[in-house]
């Protein structure tokens, strides 16, 4: 089963979303690690349930507890597990499921891939519970990022249809960061949020959900960090965003729309700065070219769907009596998951990003990240 990821920075992910506990494990943390516990749990709480009624009623607090790893304030350099206890669950809300799989979730897939025996409570392994795990891996990764001066931010790029602008190379600051961490919508443009507030609530009054994207950046990053073909930086960032739940379209850079420019139009043209370091007057490429970061920031975007746990009737099949037949999915569920979804994928690029640092750092390829 995939639950693993890294070479140098190695998580290993369990639990059930309506399990006794979730949890991690984490090898390659360098010993001697101060970790400030207080931000790792504001990180958690970023992502908690039940936070405003913008998102799912559920009331977990996704309290954290260090079980090997780490003692006086500091990791020992031995894996470091966590986990987080269950406390919230109603699983009797799933008990139609078992029956009349969800249009557009996992239940009808996982039931074949696990020969029925997947835990089908609150989704079980596939929900979106389990990223609280990679919040708190992506947690300590960021501050050990932060101090080799590798900031990573990510807003709301558009809710349905309304639209935030990009990121600009300035945006990405340690006091914009704090402000959009912060935020229970993070955007830039502050006056798109009472509509997005609207469509939510809109989705939530008429038993749907809505979907969104964000724009992830990341600054700090020399030139020549990754490798061509299947190891780089882009495969590595997209095989994890594609790991977490909902996550359906990824785009670096100017994207989709690079297709529609000419070569003169995408190439991102080069120039020293008055510091001597090369940068390009665009970053239509987002940083990486050839795989290897070419010393621009890391920008791309992420299409996250509707949450597909919705009360509005749905036609599906009743797997018992082997007829069609209509489900009204009851439950806790959120009405868009793009707010709580925010801090997942910065933790999850923040796992990448040291990852590969580590590896480069090993064979000596960089000496100074500074």
């Amino acid at each position: 089963m995939g639950a693993n990821f890294g070479k140098n920075y190695c998580v290993s992910i369990f639990g059930e979303s309506h399990g006794a506990a979730l949890g991690i494990n984490i090898d390659g943390i360098p010993a001697g690690t101060e970790l400030d516990l207080e931000f790792i749990s504001e990180e958690m709480r970023r992502r908690a349930p039940g936070r405003s009624e913008l998102s799912t009623p559920r009331a977990e607090k996704d309290e954290f507890e260090i079980l090997s790893g780490f003692v006086n304030g500091k990791t020992t350099g031995t894996p470091l597990a966590m986990i987080i206890r269950n406390t919230d669950q109603r699983s009797k809300d799933y008990s139609e499921i078992a029956r009349k799989p969800r249009p557009g979730h996992a239940d009808w897939s996982g039931l074949n891939r696990y020969d029925g025996f997947n835990d089908i409570r609150g989704s079980g392994h596939f929900s979106g519970r389990i990223t609280a795990s990679l919040v708190f891996a992506g947690s300590i990764a960021k501050q050990i990022l932060k101090e080799k001066g590798i900031l990573i931010a990510a807003h709301i790029k558009s809710l349905k249809n309304i639209k935030d602008r990009d990121f600009t190379e300035e945006d990405i600051s340690l006091e914009n960061i704090h402000k959009l961490r912060n935020m229970l919508l993070p955007v830039l443009n502050e006056e798109i949020i009472p509509e997005m507030e609207k469509v939510i609530l809109k989705a939530k009054e008429n038993s749907n959900s809505v979907g969104g994207t964000v724009e992830i950046g990341v600054t700090g990053l020399k030139a020549g960090i990754g490798d061509p073909f299947f190891e780089s930086m882009e495969s590595e960032l997209a095989r994890m965003m594609f790991s977490i739940p909902s996550i359906k379209g990824l785009e670096f850079g100017a994207g989709f729309s690079i297709a529609e420019m000419t070569g003169y139009e995408a190439n991102d043209e080069m120039y020293y700065d008055e510091n001597g370091n090369v940068k390009s007057y665009t970053n239509n490429n987002g940083g990486i070219i050839g795989g290897i970061t070419n010393g621009m920031p890391i920008t791309f975007k992420v299409a996250i769907k509707p949450s597909a746990s919705i009360e509005k009737k749905q036609k599906t099949v009743n797997l018992y009596t082997k007829e069609n037949d209509v489900l009204e999915v009851k439950g806790r569920h959120d009405p868009s998951i793009v707010p709580r979804v925010i801090v997942v994928l910065e933790a999850a690029t923040a796992i990448v990003i040291l990852d590969r640092f580590l590896e480069d750092q090993k064979y000596g390829y960089l000496t100074d990240l500074r």
